[in-house]
């Protein structure tokens, strides 16, 4: 997989911008990165615990897609298996660390991490089942192991 440079969140502005222009559908669509998303679900998590992530995040990202002029389709936008694979890792990396820090540091720290990797899924799924239409449109089960 070709690495990419990491880019870090400077401060929790900017961590809000990301994830309030996803909920607002204001986001323009270069900011909406690799990064972009994990900071995002990492301040959905955070600060807006009213919101039932499991039910509405598929919403949240289809409708912000289409409000940039992209498509849901079975080859692009959004892929339930990914976001659902992350959405669980982000979980689990904030069970481990001290939430009370600025939520940018929390955000840099997971990109650093293994949880934070863009090939992190592929440690569970082969390439074919992760990128399948099925894993695109529903959850798909690891092939290769069991996600912590």
């Amino acid at each position: 997989m070709t690495e990419y440079p990491v880019r870090h969140f400077l401060s929790d502005d900017a961590v809000a911008h990301v994830g309030e222009g996803l909920l607002a559908r204001t986001l323009p669509r270069e900011e909406w990165t690799h990064e972009a998303h994990l900071a995002a679900t990492t301040y959905l998590v955070l600060k807006h615990a009213e919101i039932d992530l499991d039910v509405e995040l598929p919403g949240i990202i289809s409708r912000y897609n289409e409000s940039v002029g992209g498509k849901n389709t079975d080859t692009e936008g959004y892929h339930d298996t990914i976001t659902r694979a992350y959405l669980r890792g982000i979980r689990l990396f904030l069970e481990e660390v001290d939430t009370s820090r600025p939520i940018h540091e929390l955000v840099n720290e997971l990109l650093m991490s293994p949880m934070g990797r863009r090939d992190w899924p592929l440690r569970f799924w082969s390439k074919d089942r992760l990128m399948s239409v099925d894993a695109r449109r529903g959850w798909v089960e690891p092939d290769l192991a069991a996600m912590p």
